[in-house]
């Protein structure tokens, strides 16, 4: 691999590698190998792949991409030149799609995507609805090239702003046109990386440093990791322009040990940049230097915070620090040094910016919100995975147009953003605009950009309670606001979810609550009570009943409501009987009941019953008779 010494000659390499690779009417199978379609057989199925070309003789090129984003249907593969989408990709489909699609140049309908089985298949990946709404800046390679192949991203474009930067921009007119596109940071606070960048070039020093926060700690959120295992060069080019235009000299880029794919990609990407002279030494021929260098963090959700992180990089136990000073001054960043720490998205979306210019840039999303931004969509929807969607989109277009709606139709409930440190929002948002403003003023918030969807038979103090013991778990307990605090709200939460709810208990969630936000460290605890004042405001009623009726009205609690038989549903099977530990399951001639006096409303007859004859009801109120018989 030959080093390129100035940017001509990146250029000509580039021109060079558009003509040998990704030739247009080859044929080609780009086949998903993101975590989730591994998962599900991807390498099988390329197995397949290149067993049937060598079997039948017919050339084929296979290009292992990462994640494509609809991982409910994975495996998932795009044969070209057709543009012909497949889904759940069995190794036994792959002899018919190569014969259709080489032989008789037309798709293999029993592999493309519908919408229901009795819907017309849909080809073409950008006519699947899941696609059709979708915006690629941060995740535009994702999909197309082999992350361990460097030429791939020359060839696409890559590096593309780099050369750009140093054959024709200064440092300052390179920070200038970041800051014009008003690239707000995608990690979830969405301070403009702008400003952030011009205040660490203006820190006093001479050595500065740039870091990627690849942490993504939220539970079922993987943009950043996608991006690292799918598409690792962009974000090494984003880190590099950074550096260049506030003279840094070092980056590191801190990911979790969890993620071994995108640590194995992100070195695999380093040692061809640094082979290459983009990464390292001289680059380009300039006398621009800049190494980049991974960090792995042990996992802990509190390393998300920035000087948590930082202090994790030194070799520290990952405790937030109290600020000032800033990252981005003396003292305040890695080892004292002036730091500019961004998200791997923000980093990734640095080099469109350059390449196309800010006014693209700003020609997408919203006014205060420009560019794009990516979801982890979960929950009970029905096409779950990573879209990237144009800031402004609403939430309704985002669950129902590309997530295809509820799971089994049922009613939506609300939708939760940001993370376990977000917040819940009703039926009555649905078309609230997704953008960084918006979400703040419902009380929720972007976040990293995980979207949990809830439906029906959600009980919101249950939803409430798993995300607040998330964060009162992660809770790094250096401050007694979040270390105390978050462990009182959680003892309240199962008291009430238990059954053992009392008048007042709402109230104390809510000042214990705004007691956390405002005295706690670091943005962890500052957050962590995010979910449980959200569901107290959007759904009170919830709490009430499971204080005052002692029931939930989803049937998720356990220890609560009054359990009872439907004898016209009820065919007698004897299974509720059986499960019950406590004997309050009797039968008599004919029918069964259930002995209030003997049930614990554990809700072992309500989940066995298969005809759903187990009912749950609101309890009757006791009336206190003490005072009369006195």
């Amino acid at each position: 691999m030959a080093k390129l010494k100035s940017a001509d000659e990146l250029k000509k390499y580039r021109d060079g590698l558009k003509g040998e690779t990704f030739k247009p009417d080859a044929l080609r199978a780009r086949v998903c190998c993101g975590t989730a379609c591994t998962a599900t057989g991807a390498h099988k199925v390329i197995d397949e792949f290149k067993k049937e070309a060598a079997d039948s003789g017919v050339d084929i090129e296979i290009v292992k991409t990462g994640c494509q984003g609809i991982c409910q249907k994975g495996p998932v593969l795009k044969v070209e030149p057709m543009n012909i989408f497949y889904q759940r990709t069995k190794p036994h489909d792959v002899p018919a799609i190569m014969s259709y699609s080489k032989i008789g140049d037309m798709p293999y309908r029993q592999g493309l995507y519908r919408d229901s089985i009795l819907d017309a298949p849909i080809p073409e990946m950008t006519d699947i609805p899941f696609y059709k709404k979708q915006k690629r800046i941060a995740l535009r390679n994702n999909g197309v090239v082999d992350p361990n192949n460097i030429d791939h991203f020359i060839a696409v474009g890559g590096y593309a702003g780099m050369e750009k930067c140093l054959s024709s921009m200064t440092p300052d007119e390179t920070l200038s046109e970041v800051d014009k596109a008003n690239l707000r940071g995608r990690g979830g606070a969405g301070f403009p990386a702008g400003r952030k960048w011009a205040h660490t070039k203006s820190a006093p020093g001479d050595i500065k440093l740039v870091i990627a926060n690849g942490d993504e700690g939220d539970p079922g959120a993987f943009m950043d990791r996608s991006i690292m295992e799918g598409d690792p060069h962009s974000l090494l080019e984003g880190m590099a322009i950074n550096a260049y235009a506030i003279k840094a000299q070092y980056g590191f880029i801190y990911v979790r040990h969890e993620y071994p794919l995108a640590v194995k990609n992100l070195k695999h990407a380093i040692k061809q940049a640094e082979e290459m002279g983009l990464i390292g030494e001289n680059i380009l021929g300039t006398d621009f230097s800049f190494t980049i260098d991974i960090r792995e963090g042990a996992g802990a959700f509190v390393c998300g915070e920035s000087t948590a992180l930082v202090a994790s990089i030194e070799g520290e136990r990952g405790f937030p620090r109290p600020r000032p000073p800033r990252l981005s001054e003396p003292g305040g960043g890695a080892w004292g040094y002036p730091t500019s720490l961004n998200n791997i998205e923000t980093f990734a979306c640095v080099p469109y910016i350059i390449d196309k210019g800010a006014d693209n840039f700003l020609s997408i999303g919203t006014k205060g919100s420009p560019g794009t931004k990516v979801f982890a969509l979960t929950g009970k929807v029905k096409n779950t995975g990573l879209v990237e969607v144009p800031m402004g989109i609403t939430l309704r277009e985002i669950i129902f147009d590309i997530g295809g709606g509820i799971l089994d139709n049922k009613q939506f409930k609300a939708v939760q953003t940001g993370g376990p440190s977000g917040g819940c929002i009703p039926q009555e948002h649905l078309d609230l605009p997704v953008d960084f403003d918006s979400l703040r003023e419902v009380g929720s918030m972007m976040g990293s950009g995980g979207m949990v969807v809830l439906d029906e038979d959600t009980c919101m103090v249950d939803v409430a309670k798993f995300f607040l013991s998330f964060t009162q778990s992660e809770s790094c307990g250096k401050c007694p606001p979040c270390r105390i605090g978050t462990s009182h709200m959680l003892d309240i939460l199962e008291k009430i979810t238990s059954g053992h709810g009392e008048e007042g208990d709402i109230e104390k969630l809510e000042e214990l609550g705004n007691k956390i936000v405002a005295g706690s460290l670091c943005g962890l605890g500052n957050s962590a009570p995010n979910p449980v004042l959200t569901t107290i405001k959007y759904f009170r009623e919830e709490y009430e009943e499971h204080i005052h009726d002692k029931y939930c009205r989803a049937k998720a609690c356990s220890g609560l409501g009054m359990f009872h038989i439907d004898h016209v549903n009820c065919i007698l099977c004897g299974l509720c009987k059986r499960a019950c530990a406590f004997d309050a399951v009797r039968e008599l001639k004919g029918s069964y009941f259930i002995d209030q006096d003997y049930c614990t409303k554990c809700k072992a007859c309500y989940s066995v019953c298969p005809t759903n004859a187990v009912l749950v009801d609101k309890q009757p109120k006791r009336t206190d008779t003490s005072k009369s018989a006195k």
